[in-house]
């Protein structure tokens, strides 16, 4: 007789694990939470990105098809997951964990609704939220969904001491990887075997430093001649040759924070128009590092460096916004969309918050200097200007690999 199979239960396995930040860092975050919740007249709120459960519990959920959550109320802090994962979500989150099975549909619903009870109103985060999903937590909670996803990126722009300490060790972990990356390169030798230095470099240091982590998601992208024209074009086998442009870029990933250290190298003697085109990108880099302070906004930013860029002719060449914010981030989760050095952002800079500078021009193939060209530190805001946490040297005088 087949045995009668719950829809979802509970089953702490094993000890608590290290959380990237002390209990109290968390108490502190949902603290800020329950405000905005109170602000809103909210009783609940149904987290589902990655990037706000991770924030928010500690917990790093890998999907793989899943639906995860976090259930806050007023008096709890419940994380929901799937089955596949048994006890890894309760030992590496801050509170409570239920588990929702895949015997029936819709278990992970009725998981998810039995934490919050009747509710009338539920926060969720409408830039995550599937259609398929919000029509779910309409019919299943009954209750009217309200979005918080601004609301909770604001809250997560502002780091605290102890999230800055965490950057400042990412970065200096990049500059590690950027000088593997760096020694490893040579005529001959392939896009993949570069980048497979610059990551072992950076993992080993990480599991060194931070022995009580999960090891996940580290990567590098290293890009050549051709290939550099994209800031995320992935690796490939290209060989590489005397006279390519280069392009550095490393990611080591701590706790599900983002760092990275990105440069412009050259292979051989470059010619008098790719230094051309490098130094302006540098002078664009190196007034972006000055002008970040608090007060200023990020569209003033902007539009000094547009300005930079169009005295010098090659403002059609900008490829992308001059910088981003950091925290729980990644290449296919998170994104603090409201501290950005774009045209269309006017976040006004405070201390706390953690920017890149990231200028790159990109010039197409068949051209003079062709290519692309992309300097990037990584800085805190303080109370009277910023700190660059970021070492690796850049430029033709330091980056050019005879």
């Amino acid at each position: 007789m087949l045995q009668t199979r719950p829809d979802f239960f509970s089953r702490p396995n094993g000890d608590k694990a290290p959380l990237p930040f002390a209990a109290d860092e968390y108490a502190a975050r949902l603290a800020g939470l329950r405000a905005i919740m109170a602000a809103r007249d909210l009783p609940a709120v149904l987290l589902t990105s990655m990037q706000g459960i991770a924030y928010y519990t500690g917990f790093l959920y890998c999907s793989f098809g899943r639906p995860y959550a976090c259930v806050v109320t007023a008096a709890d802090c419940v994380t929901v997951s799937a089955n596949i994962d048994a006890g890894q979500p309760w030992r590496r989150s801050v509170g409570d964990n239920l588990i929702y099975t895949d015997w029936q549909r819709d278990n992970y619903w009725r998981a998810v609704t039995h934490v919050l009870g009747p509710v009338r109103g539920l926060g969720v985060e409408a830039d995550h939220m599937t259609l398929a999903a919000r029509e779910k937590a309409a019919t299943f909670t009954g209750a009217a969904l309200h979005d918080i996803s601004a609301d909770i990126m604001a809250q997560r722009m502002v780091k605290s001491p102890a999230e800055i300490a965490l950057i400042r060790d990412g970065a200096r972990i990049a500059d590690l990887g950027g000088a593997a990356i760096r020694d490893a390169i040579r005529p001959g030798t392939r896009e993949i075997d570069v980048a497979m230095a610059g990551r072992d470099a950076m993992e080993a240091e990480i599991a060194r430093a931070h022995p009580g982590s999960e090891l996940r998601d580290t990567w590098v992208w290293f890009q050549s001649g051709p290939n550099t024209d994209g800031a995320h074009n992935p690796v490939t086998t290209r060989a590489l040759a005397s006279g390519d442009l280069l392009s550095l870029n490393a990611f080591p990933m701590i706790h599900g924070y983002y760092t990275a250290l990105e440069r412009t190298l050259f292979l051989g003697a470059p010619d008098a128009e790719t230094l051309r085109l490098w130094r302006i990108n540098v002078a664009a880099h190196e007034l972006g590092l000055s002008l970040v302070r608090p007060g200023l906004r990020c569209s003033d930013i902007c539009a000094a460096l547009n300005d930079l860029l169009s005295d010098e002719g090659v403002l059609e060449h900008r490829s992308f916004g001059y910088g981003h914010s950091f925290g729980i981030l990644s290449h296919y989760y998170g994104r603090e969309a409201g501290l950005e050095l774009r045209e269309d952002i006017d976040t006004v800079l405070e201390p706390g918050h953690v920017i890149s500078i990231e200028p790159m021009l990109w010039v197409p193939e068949g051209r003079p200097g062709a290519g692309g060209y992309r300097e990037h530190d990584i800085l805190v805001v303080t109370g009277t200007g910023a700190e660059n946490l970021t070492g690796f040297p850049y430029g033709p005088e330091a980056n050019v690999i005879a």
